[in-house]
């Protein structure tokens, strides 16, 4: 059986996501098709979601990183506005109604951040 640490898969320099900025995207197979996740920094723990919307299946950023709306407090979705909590990834307002983020489990060691595949969220097709 592999190690869990030889199943991470490095998103980035850890450096690289300061609390409640841009966001780092990286590429995913979610159930079998192409997608993007993203890790935000938040209260300073690093979080990971499949970037797609609770409400209706599409990316939330308004442009690439771009997940937090004003005040820093929540993730947007930038089509309709449905807000999520940044340490939950559970619905906080908006159109998405009890619906949640898909979460992914995120690891942060030796100044990196990587990220573990499930059932569901695989590495990106080749």
């Amino acid at each position: 059986m592999p190690d869990a640490v030889n199943d991470e898969i490095l998103i980035c320099a850890a450096d690289a996501v300061v609390d409640s900025g841009l966001g780092v995207r990286f590429p995913v197979t979610a159930g079998g098709e192409d997608a993007t996740a993203f890790v935000i920094r938040h209260g300073g723990t690093a979080y990971a979601y499949l970037n797609r919307c609770a409400h209706v299946p599409i990316e939330l950023d308004w442009a690439p990183g771009e997940f937090f709306e004003s005040s820093k407090m929540y993730l947007m979705c930038s089509t309709h506005g449905a807000v999520y909590i940044p340490a939950t990834g559970q619905c906080a307002g908006g159109p998405c109604r009890g619906g949640r983020l898909r979460p992914i489990v995120v690891t942060e060691r030796d100044g990196k951040l990587y990220w573990q595949p499930d059932d569901f969220v695989r590495p990106a097709r080749a």
